[in-house]
């Protein structure tokens, strides 16, 4: 436990970070690794060799008999597969021995993870590679190695491996620009904060609802009497069992090594949020897979659930991670914060210039990565952006492109770059512009905050994606600018012909309108409401190119995942159907018929000793016929789990038109009944329950 509220004393104290290494390697080791995770050079065999040795010597004092190769398949979710330290002796006994063969490579079972058809069943053999630049962490007495996961043939099957390719290509995308500017950092890296919002619910509660045990959301419940109307839970006081569990979350957190900086209540009830410090794209990724984990784990101790799922509840806020990303050489300068010069402007201009046009050429890639069946159900209203991809850039930003658009502001003197008139850029830094919660991708001040991604998905996959897509962008002008003998001037005419070319994806107006929609038509935005609609882009021989350009997917891995990402939607609502279907047979059917039943007797009872009951007779006939819609929309979504056998997104298509207006159907009704249903008769908690109990 933290004593004294000394932070320090306790951070990283679980993870085999950088002063643990200088405590334990000899010097030339030590010096050795550090060249790989700051210029990303390949580590020499004899170098692990010696770091597996310090680690299992340090994990076994640390409490550890087990080790794990932890890595991220395209569940979304990590997967780990542990073994002992022990090896046996000759006289029978063990000592405990932990190899560079081991720490470099594992050999877990490929064949039962997600692969899209890249993996047979009886083709079972995948490996996973040590990641060196994620440092190694104890958890639950194992010591785990974060590593990538590939197939027996090469091909990749998990979410690190392509961000790390994507790493790759920004890397050599950026240093090209940079060359122009004269310029040469050893590394250019992009940097995440992930701010990770959540629901809590009482443990007991939620255990008695089947649809959170199986689903993660209610598929029923009408809506309270108080909701997120008042606003009184957003930044409010924390509640003591709430900031108990905060504060256990922090330390674990903290212990881990990662930089949780911010909590606190989020705008409905029950809901909350989590925030890092920045780190590297494949750190971040990491580190928000470590805390969804601990979230979970932690709210155990306190007899609370902690709910990850986008939309857990019908009519207030969902839930969503928003991916604060920027882009930053290895020696501290943020390209996306405007310099105090000029040139440095211009540099600025460029940069950003290249984020504007890669989110507008690419918006349909960019919508998929945050397509899941979930997700589809926030987007578009309390607080979470719209599925039509557009950017925000505030009044001062867009003052200035408009000023450069209309060709003010840029002067020259014999060929040579004066001053390009936007000297309030500096002043960005200070974030003064509002933020615009309809928006998706939003500059706020050095960085682009993504707002769409939901609250259960891996980042990883949302930044190999960004990271991509802005490499390509800035590859394309670095093809432009090689030749330039004024890079001030031509870069600035660029930027400028950038912000001419793509003005459709800005826009800072209400992205929930019913004018925006019309608006974003007009422009030729894309409007991908639902993941079936938003999939095939992916497939695309657009997107093809795009990661085949960059390193990043080849062409069969990108088929793959995106059949792996739409069966992933079907496999969700095939299992929703089913639990609703459960529920409405089995809990709710019989709860409305034996409130009926009760009321109608009491009307029978009253008409035995000639009292006049109306109203109670109206209840019965009210009660009756809702249950018999009830019926009869049970049948309809009963009929819709016969899904024909067609390709992945055909199958989408289906539950898209038919199973979710059915389920939609079963619950309005079901939800009217809860409202006139006697509480002690209906079988499950309530919103009301589930939302005010802790």
């Amino acid at each position: 436990m933290m004593k004294n509220g000394d932070v320090t004393a306790i951070f990283g104290e679980k993870v085999f970070n950088l002063p643990t290494m200088r405590e334990r390697l000899p010097e030339a080791t030590y010096e050795a690794f550090l060249k790989t995770i700051n210029e990303g050079t390949k580590l020499d065999y004899s170098v692990a060799e010696v770091m597996a040795t310090a680690m299992k010597d340090w994990a076994i004092e640390n409490g550890c008999t087990h080790y794990t190769h932890w890595f991220q398949p395209m569940t979304g979710l990590t997967a780990e597969k542990h073994d002992s330290f022990i090896q046996p002796t000759q006289d029978r006994t063990v000592i405990m021995e932990f190899s560079a063969k081991e720490l470099v490579m594992g050999e877990p079972d490929a064949s039962s993870f997600p692969s899209g058809g890249l993996r047979a069943t009886f083709e079972a053999r995948g490996y996973t590679a040590w990641d060196p630049t994620s440092f190694a962490f104890i958890k639950d007495h194992s010591l785990y190695i974060p590593t990538s996961f590939v197939s027996y043939t090469g091909e990749v099957l998990d979410k690190k491996t392509p961000l790390l390719r994507s790493e790759v290509a920004i890397d050599k995308a950026a240093k090209r620009v940079l060359k122009l500017f004269g310029k040469s950092p050893s590394r250019v890296v992009t940097y995440v904060g992930a701010e990770q919002e959540y629901f809590l619910v009482d443990k007991k509660l939620r255990n008695k609802r089947k649809d959170l045990l199986l689903t993660g959301r209610t598929l029923f419940g009408a809506k309270p009497a108080k909701g997120q109307e008042m606003d009184d839970h957003y930044f409010g006081q924390l509640k003591e069992r709430v900031a108990a569990f905060m504060k256990e979350v922090d330390e674990e957190l903290w212990k881990l090594g990662v930089f949780s900086k911010t909590k606190h209540n989020e705008a409905a009830p029950a809901q909350h949020e989590v925030a890092p410090v920045f780190s590297t794209a494949n750190i971040a990724s990491d580190h928000n897979q470590i805390t969804m984990e601990i979230l979970k784990k932690v709210a155990n101790h306190h007899d609370l659930y902690c709910l990850l799922h986008e939309k857990p509840y019908e009519g207030i806020n969902g839930s969503g991670k928003h991916n604060n990303w920027s882009i930053g050489t290895s020696d501290g300068e943020n390209l996306l914060k405007p310099g105090k010069k000029p040139a440095e402007n211009v540099q600025f201009l460029l940069f950003f210039a290249a984020v504007i046009k890669a989110v507008d050429d690419y918006s349909d890639i960019l919508r998929v990565s945050v397509a899941t069946a979930g997700n589809d159900h926030r987007l578009g209203a309390h607080e979470a952006p719209p599925a039509i991809v557009s950017m925000y850039l505030g009044d001062q930003l867009t003052e200035v492109v408009t000023q450069l658009i209309n060709g003010g502001g840029v002067k020259y003197e014999e060929g040579e770059l004066i001053e390009t008139g936007v000297e309030t850029l500096p002043d960005i830094e200070r974030d003064t512009t509002d933020r615009n919660r309809t928006s998706p991708f939003a500059f706020t001040g050095n960085r682009f905050e993504f707002r769409a991604p939901g609250s259960r998905q891996s980042i990883g996959g949302i930044n190999i994606v960004l990271n991509t897509i802005v490499a390509q962008t800035l590859t394309e002008f670095a093809d432009i600018l090689d030749c330039s003998r004024n890079i001030a001037k031509d870069a600035l005419e660029l930027a400028i012909k950038t912000f001419k070319e793509h003005q459709r994806i800005l826009f800072n107006g209400n992205g929930y309108s019913d004018e925006w929609v019309k608006e974003a038509e007009r422009r030729g935005l894309l409007n991908l409401e639902t993941t079936p609609d938003a999939m095939p882009y992916f497939k695309s021989e657009k997107s093809v190119k795009l990661f085949e350009a960059q390193g990043v997917f080849s062409r069969i891995e990108v088929e793959t995942r995106g059949e792996i990402m739409m069966q992933e939607y079907n496999n969700t609502l095939h299992f929703e159907m089913l639990t609703m279907l459960e529920m409405a047979n089995q809990e709710i059917l019989p709860a409305c018929l034996k409130y009926t039943k009760s009321v109608a007797k009491g009307v029978i009872a009253k008409k035995e000793l000639g009292i006049d009951a109306p109203n109670e007779i109206a209840m019965v006939q009210k009660l009756t016929a809702l249950t018999e819609e009830l019926m009869d929309r049970i049948a309809v979504l009963d009929n819709a789990t016969n899904v024909p056998e067609l390709d992945p997104y055909a199958t989408g298509m289906y539950y898209k038109n038919t199973v979710i207006p059915a389920m939609e159907a079963l619950r309005t009704t079901a939800d009217t009944l809860e409202t006139i249903v006697g509480k002690d008769y209906w079988p499950f908690p309530t919103y009301t329950d589930l939302l005010y109990s802790i």
